[in-house]
């Protein structure tokens, strides 16, 4: 008796509810057009910034909902560093994460071209550059040749919340699922992202990475569908703060039996991904703000702690009050050097003392931003 979606004739015949889905799709499309339109108009240097700044959301959010926490400065440097963007404060990357910022940038950035089995292989082998997953040696850049069951719980109370498609049926599935990904098919873009995504994670074709790889198939896709290398929104951001919802989407669809209709999981895609537009205003009023602070500071001097300290609270990366004690701590630097940084930046009129401040001496930026109209 069959289990699970994939277990029925002609399973990827997907259907849906035209009249749930079209008025979600409707206020999707309009959101774009107007982020789009929005952007094109600031001029090249802050798209450039609102670029690496949702390129770098998007790694670290789709590894944070592995459970994998990414350091922000390296995963940052790394994109800039591949788009050849001067941007202050560069610091060395590992090579696991030059490895997932290769993968992002390959799918956006060249978004248009045709997603080969070679292609896809050599993503999975950035991702994993030692071939191993943690302490587990896996199968890289091939199709796994075991059976793979996602579970949860703790050891001896695991739960099995769904078992994919079998090893040797892996790659017929996958061959026909990229010819219909290649193919100029009648579905609109953003419908074929989601549908797309689902597909992929259904078939779960790797010993690993599955998530972050059908998280990367689906923002190339949602390039096409924007006909630009200009990422400015952030879905896989949005995916995390709904993971328990992308979870039981995804699930629930998996589980049907009788027929492929696919409509739980598109309005919940399609409600994301409104979300992540909607979002994109907070994070692009930060990328204006943190651009402005550079410009308008261009002709002053600056050393690497404290253009490090400076991108931290511009960022929004700093917890708490700052102090000379916690930027030492950072820095790895002593407490006098410390507090010559932070004079030095009162004297440029970057910092101020706060009132107040108790026991302790805080610090805080002067805001002085003037963002372009618009925003």
């Amino acid at each position: 008796m069959a289990k699970y979606i994939y277990q029925h004739k002609n399973w990827t015949d997907f259907t849906w509810n035209d009249k749930k889905i079209s008025n979600l799709l409707a206020q999707v499309r309009n959101l774009q057009g107007r982020l789009l339109g929005k952007m094109t108009s600031l001029g090249f240097d802050y798209q450039k910034e609102a670029t690496l700044e949702n390129i770098t959301l998007d790694i670290l959010k789709s590894s944070e909902i592995e459970g994998e926490k990414l350091n922000r400065q390296q995963v940052r440097s790394s994109i800039a560093r591949r788009l050849g963007l001067n941007v202050a404060g560069l610091v060395n990357s590992a090579r696991n994460i030059d490895g997932i910022v290769e993968m992002m940038l390959d799918a956006t950035q060249k978004y248009e071209k045709p997603l080969t089995e070679e292609r896809m292989f050599g993503w999975h082998a950035a991702l994993f550059p030692t071939g191993y997953s943690g302490s587990y040696k896996i199968d890289v850049a091939c199709y796994r040749k075991g059976e793979m069951q996602v579970v949860s719980g703790a050891l001896g109370q695991e739960r099995v919340h769904y078992e994919a498609v079998t090893a040797e049926n892996v790659k017929p599935e996958m061959d026909i699922f990229l010819n219909w990904l290649n193919a100029d098919n009648s579905h609109d873009s953003v419908i074929k992202a989601a549908i797309a995504h689902l597909w992929f994670v259904t078939i779960h074709p790797f010993d690993d990475g599955n998530g972050r790889i059908a998280r990367a198939v689906c923002d190339m896709l949602l390039a096409r569908s924007d006909e630009s290398k200009q990422r400015f929104y952030s879905m896989s951001a949005q995916i995390n703060k709904e993971r328990k919802k992308y979870y039981d989407a995804i699930e629930k669809v998996q589980h049907r039996t009788e027929d492929s209709d696919i409509t739980v999981w598109l309005e919940w895609f399609l409600n994301c991904l409104k979300n992540a537009l909607i979002a994109s205003e907070k994070i692009l009023q930060s990328v204006l703000h943190k651009a402005n602070f550079w410009t308008r500071n261009v002709k002053l001097s600056f050393n690497e702690r404290q253009i490090k300290m400076l991108n931290k609270l511009l960022d929004g990366d700093f917890r708490g009050k700052l102090q000379s004690s916690k930027w030492a701590k950072i820095c790895k630097c002593s407490q006098d050097t410390a507090t010559r940084d932070i004079k030095d930046l009162i004297d440029k009129s970057i910092l101020k003392q706060e009132q107040g401040g108790g026991r302790s001496t805080n610090y805080e930026l002067i805001e002085t931003d003037n963002l372009p109209s618009g925003i």
